[in-house]
């Protein structure tokens, strides 16, 4: 259970000749999950052709393949921090930068890039945006996220007028260039190439970093022992519109083999150079290529024996002293007897590590993120600690994952040289990690949070919520933490993480209300107890959407109004009077500040009347309230949600005097039923039984009754939840590794090209199909384009179809993102 196989996902068969892994092979994992890979296609002329390869981890085998239009092999692959643009750099010194269009994962496009023409680029990194937020593992009990993770004072690369971070990229060549692009807010790249030094010469191996004080360091090395491991700092400045690259040589890392006669030739080579996190410039590791056997090194800066927290300012700062600082770079852990490293993938968790650097190296437990993975030729996977180098865990590639319906065989084992990763990425949180192999299969391993260590329960929740509060805070998507959760689990983590957001400020709250219930949400589909509840959960952020859209349409009737805004008096209003009578509560309210155009009422119709269809559901099924098996359960006794749907309906039903056809329209039995009235009076009821001023009690007999008479006046709807994700998460639960297949990469120009590569909208073919969030049917066989959420399966159209300012204001809340917080994908035509 210490890392274990999650899924393999592997090409279907096409002719060998076809498809060949490229070398080298470039792997990157951004923090929406998303994953980019890349393969090179050779054609009937033996034309190769470079793809870039996006999937996303919940849905792998829907792999988006592009033609990037490298001329030479892709040498790199980066994201940025959003996860939305990636960065690709070729042997040809080529880069472009791809941004998804209209937003969709499956959509991409390069509108931008940089060349330095015939120099192979060795090292790409985006510029540093000035965020950092560091976690305090330490303080993972402590109430108050701000305790837990602070933000770091760290100064972008480069600043515009305002101290606003300005967007761009930095990479290194194979002749010691660096070269500087920078985007401009007009869509401008300005571009500058510098050499790092006055003596150019070869660098085979090369990594970037970030310091506090918005400096950049570059490590270079030549691939060979004797010689020794540059360091330069970058500085980059915008000069008369023109980027500027000043540099400045810093400490070089000499090892001591090159002076022992005994070791010349034992350690011919540097096989890897990596610093141990892109803001971290004061430590490096190296793989060391060994006959017979290899070595992984870990240096740091010291100055007398203390780490330097940034590397060039103190030793700047010491000219002017009398007796100038000596710097210098030790070994400080190393280990050996191991076969050859073939990729090398670090942690981007950034833990904070000021008073626990090497007490946590020994401590009894291993926190996510202070681990590396070193891949290997023999096939395994090492995770060693990121300070002691110490292996704590490790995998072997050998045992063949199995589908779900094949019986456990034993297999014969194949002779032949060893499957190995060429290329691995950590996620974001660290407790999964992926590789591409030398036959081109992408492997998903878990990773658990506490390596080399039997895990109590209590102890997994607590590493399993303390990194779903990071998610939270950060934006980023949570789903390789979701691959530890176990059905048991859900539970306690839904409990335990609503009542760390109940500790926080009232305004963190409102800006973490809808992140959380997309969390619960997520967690709530890992377990056949709670699956229920995940209809209840999107409902509820598609009621918290609905209901700010609409307060936000409400104006003031004079500019000189008291400071409450029109929707915070509406919500004081309806809270203070407990009048069932929906007449006598709109009396209290100045109506002339819901005026609005009747044009823009008829456009929000499709709203307002799933407000009055799901009130009506919601009071129906109220006498079946004992059942926790029926969606909308949770929204009986749920005092706050009730309150925003009676201020709806109150609104609902002043915007009715406007505009009569704007109202819900209910089919009832008798022609004289005022629907709204009778809505509204069952649900003040229940809303007194259990909202937040008052003592929560029960319904009486007499409003159950009332609500059993109600299938009998009003026709009850039956409402289009979302349909169940067909992602993977769920289905991951057994320790069993799936076996799944992308499809076959088509070559630029063929036939099959022009498909879109996205499944069906979901259900059965034929059966109607509805836009969930404009809540407008699509007909069995939709002829609109559409996309679909990757976490939730939210379907909606790609286009809209109504062009008045208010529902451009609802579209605008969803159109980067799904209202859970996934990610868009095309989706192709359903024809019949």
């Amino acid at each position: 259970g210490i890392m274990d196989l999650a899924y393999v996902c592997e090409w279907e068969k096409w002719p060998r000749s076809t498809l060949c892994p490229s070398v080298p092979l470039a792997c990157a994992w951004s923090c929406r999950n998303l994953i980019a890979f890349t393969t090179d296609l050779r054609n009937d002329d033996q034309d190769l052709t470079r793809m870039i390869h996006i999937l996303d981890t919940e849905h792998p085998w829907e792999v988006h393949s592009i033609d990037s239009e490298h001329r030479e092999a892709i040498t790199c692959l980066e994201w940025d921090q959003s996860g939305s643009r990636l960065l690709s750099a070729d042997a040809d010194g080529q880069i472009k930068c791809w941004g998804m269009a209209d937003h969709l994962a499956n959509s991409w496009e390069s509108p931008v890039g940089s060349l330095v023409e015939g120099d192979p680029i060795v090292a790409l990194s985006w510029l540093h945006n000035g965020v950092k937020l560091a976690l305090h593992v330490e303080k993972s009990g402590a109430s108050s996220f701000g305790e837990k993770f602070s933000r770091v004072k760290f100064s972008p690369s480069l600043t515009l007028f305002g101290g606003k971070p300005m967007e761009g990229w930095i990479a290194v060549t194979v002749s010691g260039l660096v070269t500087v692009s920078l985007l401009k807010p007009s869509g401008q790249v300005l571009t500058s190439t510098e050499s790092l030094c006055r003596l150019r010469g070869r660098v085979a191996l090369a990594d970037i970093a970030f310091t506090g004080g918005g400096n950049i360091v570059v490590a270079t090395a030549d691939g060979s022992s004797a010689s020794p491991v540059q360091f330069y700092k970058v500085c980059v400045s915008v000069v008369s519109e023109k980027c500027r690259i000043d540099t400045e040589i810093l400490p070089s890392l000499f090892m001591r083999c090159t002076t022992d006669l005994n070791r010349k030739d034992r350690f011919p080579a540097i096989t890897h150079l990596k610093f141990l996190a892109r803001d971290m410039s004061e430590q490096v590791n190296m793989c060391l290529l060994g006959l017979p056997e290899q070595t992984t090194t870990r240096w740091v800066l010291k100055q007398h024996g203390f780490i330097i927290s940034v590397l060039g300012q103190q030793q700047a700062s010491s000219i002017g002293d009398k007796q100038p600082m000596i710097l210098k770079w030790r070994i400080l852990s190393a280990t050996n007897d191991l076969d050859r490293v073939s990729a090398v993938a670090l942690p981007k968790l950034p833990i904070s590590l000021t008073n626990t650097d090497l007490k946590v190296a020994s401590d009894t437990q291993f926190y996510p993120g202070l681990g590396l993975a070193l891949a290997f030729h023999d096939g395994s996977v090492h995770i060693v600690h990121r300070l002691s180098l110490q292996t704590m865990a490790v995998f072997y590639s050998s045992a063949a994952p199995r589908s779900v319906d094949e019986p456990a065989i034993k297999r014969p084992r194949t002779t032949g040289p060893a499957v190995h990763f060429k290329a691995m990425q950590l996620s974001w949180t660290s407790l999964a990690l992926v590789g591409i192999d030398n036959h081109g299969k992408l492997n998903m391993l878990r990773i658990s949070p506490s390596l080399g260590h039997t895990l109590e329960v209590s102890l997994a929740l607590r590493h399993l919520l303390f990194l779903l509060e990071y998610c939270m805070v950060t934006g980023y998507d949570w789903w390789d933490i979701l691959l530890h959760v176990q059905p048991g689990m859900v539970q306690s983590l839904v409990e335990k993480l609503h009542e760390e957001y109940t500790r926080q400020s009232a305004a963190l709250q409102q800006v973490l209300s809808t992140r959380i219930l997309a969390m619960k949400a997520s967690l709530c589909k890992l377990s056949p107890n709670t699956v229920t509840r995940v209809c209840d959960y999107h409902a509820k952020l598609f009621l918290i959407a609905i209901s700010s859209t609409l307060r936000s349409l409400l104006r003031p009737h004079f500019l000189n109004t008291p400071d409450k805004s029109p929707g915070d008096r509406l919500t004081e209003i309806c809270s203070k009077i407990t009048d069932v009578d929906i007449d006598k509560v709109m009396i209290n309210l100045k109506t002339e500040e819901f005026v609005l155009d009747t044009n823009t009422l008829q456009a929000l119709q499709q709203l307002l009347q799933w407000v009055g269809d799901f009130v009506l559901y919601l009071l129906a099924s109220l006498p079946n309230q004992g059942s926790p098996l029926r969606p909308g359960h949770s929204f009986l006794r749920d005092g706050t949600s009730l309150g925003i749907l009676r201020e709806l309906m109150v609104v609902i039903r002043i915007w009715g005097l406007l505009k009569p056809s704007c109202l819900p329209v209910y089919t009832a039995t008798s022609d004289t039923q005022d629907s709204m009235s009778l809505l509204f009076r069952l649900l003040t009821k229940l809303w007194i039984c259990c909202r937040d001023e008052g003592p929560t009690s029960e319904p009486d007999e007499a409003l159950v009754d009332e609500c059993c008479l109600l299938p009998s006046q009003l026709l009850i709807p039956s409402l289009d939840w979302l349909p169940v994700s067909d992602g993977l998460i769920s289905r991951l639960q057994p320790k069993q590794p799936l076996r799944l297949h992308f499809r076959a990469p088509t070559l630029p120009g063929s036939a099959a090209a022009s498909q879109l590569d996205a499944p069906r909208p979901g259900g059965a073919p034929g059966q109607p199909k509805i836009d969930h969030l404009r809540r407008l049917h699509l007909g069995a066989y939709p002829t609109e384009e559409c996309k679909a959420c990757t976490r939730c399966g939210c379907v909606t159209m790609l286009k809209s179809p109504n062009k008045t300012t208010a529902v451009k204001q609802w579209e605008q809340r969803w159109i980067k993102n799904c209202l859970c917080g996934g990610l868009w994908r095309r989706m192709r035509l359903a024809y019949p």
